[in-house]
């Protein structure tokens, strides 16, 4: 829990703190002043009697008892300062915008490591060191500009840098955002992310918290942690948005299968983001109109009306939101009709509604009142309405606000006129309070991203049955490293995956038998090598047994081939099911269509275990080839049901059996009555 001293304390003490505001420990203080902070202020500068009007002590022992500290001076003076304070005058509120610590070199680790030691002892709270700082409704104990503006209803920004936070601030400000809290942790010594989160989480007042979260990370510390905190915050009622940075470098990692190949790190984010009903935003522009969106009741289907009175960028955001699985809808009948008769000739209320540059605001108010009460087939609005500089916005503002006001459905104000009429957009988001978001195209992406971000996933799924002691006699009693095919095949069973029945043989006369005994077509594959298409060790469609004595004899020669498979041929759409460890994040079952579609297209989904058979299905929708899967031009479909609970199977698997680093079943054969395993490979790391 973060210590409440942290949080609003009641004397604040600036420690490195100056007369020059353009250092941060003088910036700090004249934010600190600036704010509305009620408690006591002081200062500690061995060089000055008074800083900003602020009476100055030369060292931290002159202070009396100070619940919050922010430090400002350099890294190697920190902590014994944090000593004296914690130990000696009952701080617990701890501001470390000092850098040269952790990020630098070892000795910089090892002021960072002690500093959260000694604050740990006594109970307090860090934010940094290596950060701009921390405010909220309380108190600024920032050394960035802008302040925004606070309101505890405005979003809480938790950042891990935090100059992109100051750019996040200023776009987001520009349009109308506020917030509630800013929360830079920097090198997050004690206090990060996740940290913050779970205190959000504890404290949640349904009737006094903020209910807007906005993130910005380069790294998942605890992507356990997360998912709780944020899969509770937002059934509680908030919304949350982030960024996560960095991920392109993980793409690079070799391996030595189709799953692991395809499981980044940054695959890992999305089904982490995903199983917790995050949005995930890839820019600041992005983000903050997210949050912006956020701020708005919540749009509750995907039939949107465009208000406008500019054709082209009503065109815009209807190929946007259509092109993103919204749904703009023809707009008809006699409730149509009586609109249009309402407005000026020329007019046209299809959808977009448009009703022309020469359009009222008394015009507005009855389009949107339509759309509210006429139309039962929307259930949000967006009103494009800028200006050629020919006239004034006022009124049509202060309509749009009104109906904003006593509207149930959702509307959205687009203004792009930010030169033309910035005086009354100005007004419109100062004095009105409301938010604009001045690019169509920008806006229709984001609450394409809103709606379409699916809601968290239940924390304790249901999961189909399976032999978890069958399984864990397997992996106990197995050495790392690839598994044979006798204890792959154990493992499937026990997992109640359907696969091929196959046998391995090392001599001509047994290969003759079996062919003999199961009859043709048959496949034969090398046993060994770990890439058997690539050394030309599958052989397809075997049809007499000339062919299986041939085959056997050129197969068994090649190297590392110890032995050959055979088993009858399968037909079939190929599919995919893989699974993934990853590094703090567990296992992904990754899946989707096989062959060229998994190797070249990339098509796959990608969830974190556990994932149930609905998780599963709603994924498997969203595959692009997912026609394929249902039955085109007269193709057998793949049954749906079963490929979901295949992957279900999958999960369970190696949740039973966490020491299964990568696994591959590709291809499956899949038909309308089932799906069967052909090929699998599974790497035990323990």
């Amino acid at each position: 829990m973060i210590n409440h001293k942290l949080l609003d304390p009641k004397s604040i003490v600036v420690v490195g703190a100056s007369n020059d505001v353009h250092k941060p420990g003088g910036k700090v203080l004249a934010n600190l002043l600036n704010s509305n902070f009620k408690g006591t202020v002081y200062a500690v500068n061995p060089k000055e009697e008074e800083v900003q009007g602020v009476k100055c002590h030369h060292n931290v022992e002159e202070l009396p008892e100070v619940d919050c500290a922010i430090l400002a001076i350099a890294a190697k003076y920190c902590p014994s300062t944090v000593d004296v304070l914690a130990l000696q005058k009952n701080t617990r509120g701890f501001i470390i915008l000092s850098a040269g610590f952790g990020e630098e070199n070892a000795e910089g680790a090892a002021f960072e490591k002690h500093i959260a030691d000694t604050i740990n002892s006594v109970g307090g709270s860090l934010i940094g060191p290596n950060c701009t700082g921390f405010l909220n409704t309380n108190y600024c104990g920032a050394f960035d500009a802008p302040i925004p503006p606070l309101n505890p209803q405005g979003v809480d920004f938790i950042t891990g840098s935090g100059a992109t936070a100051v750019f996040i601030k200023e776009y987001g400000i520009t349009n109308g955002l506020s917030f509630n809290s800013v929360w830079a942790v920097g090198n997050s010594a004690q206090t990060g992310i996740e940290d913050v989160l779970e205190h959000l989480d504890e404290t949640f007042d349904p009737q006094k918290s903020s209910k807007v979260i906005m993130l910005y990370m380069e790294k998942v510390s605890d992507p356990k942690r997360l998912l709780k905190h944020s899969t509770s915050l937002i059934a509680k009622g908030c919304k949350i948005a982030a960024i996560k940075s960095g991920g392109s470098a993980a793409g690079s990692r070799a391996a030595s299968s189709h799953t692991g190949a395809l499981a980044t790190s940054d695959v890992a984010v999305d089904a982490l983001f995903r199983k917790a009903g995050i949005v995930r935003c890839h820019n600041r522009e992005e983000l903050t109109t997210v949050c912006a969106i956020f701020m708005h009741p919540e749009v509750k289907g995907k039939r949107i009306a465009v208000i406008t009175h500019a054709g082209g960028p009503a065109v815009m955001l209807t190929d946007v939101l259509s092109n993103n699985g919204l749904d703009v809808p023809h707009l008809e009948g006699p409730a149509a009709q009586e609109l249009l008769g309402k407005l000026f000739a020329g007019s046209s209320v299809g959808n977009p509604i448009d009703f022309l540059a020469t359009g009222t605001a008394e015009q507005l108010g009855t389009i949107i009142d339509y759309c509210e009460n006429q139309f039962d087939n929307i259930d949000a609005m967006c009103v494009i309405f800028g200006s050629p500089g020919l006239f004034a916005n006022w009124e049509v503002y202060d309509v749009l606000d009104q109906k904003m006001k006593t509207c149930k459905k959702p509307i959205f104000p687009i203004l792009p006129s930010i030169i033309n009429v910035k005086d009354e957009i100005a007004d419109f988001i100062k004095n009105k309070h409301r938010i604009n978001f001045p690019e169509e195209c920008v806006f229709g992406n984001a609450l394409a991203k809103v709606v379409n971000t699916p809601k968290p996933q239940p924390a304790n799924p249901e999961m189909p049955a399976i032999d978890v002691s069958a399984i864990r006699k397997v992996v106990d009693n197995c050495q790392n490293g690839y598994l044979g095919l006798t204890e792959i095949r154990q493992l499937l069973d026990a997992a109640g995956i359907d696969r091929k029945r196959e046998v391995e043989v090392d001599k001509e006369a047994d290969a003759v038998a079996f062919a003999r005994e199961a009859g043709y077509p048959l496949v034969m594959k090398v046993v060994g090598p770990v890439h058997k298409s690539d050394v030309g060790g599958v052989v397809l469609n075997v049809k007499d047994e000339e062919t299986v004595i041939r085959e056997f004899n050129r197969l068994i020669k090649i190297p590392e081939t110890y032995a050959v498979e055979m088993y009858p041929m399968l037909f079939g759409t190929e599919v995919f099911i893989g699974s993934s460890r990853e590094a703090k994040f567990g296992h992904q079952v990754l899946f989707g269509l096989g062959g060229i579609f998994v190797e070249v297209m990339k098509d796959v989904q990608a969830a974190l275990a556990p994932v149930n058979v609905d998780e599963a299905k709603s994924l498997i929708q969203k595959l692009r080839g997912y026609k394929i899967i249902k039955g085109v031009r007269g193709q057998e479909p793949v049954n749906e049901d079963k490929f979901a609970e295949t992957v279900a199977r999958v999960s369970a698997l190696v949740q039973a059996a966490p020491e299964i680093a990568e696994m591959d079943l590709n291809p499956l054969l899949g038909t309308s009555k089932g799906l069967t395993a052909v090929d699998a490979r599974i790497r035990i790391e323990k």
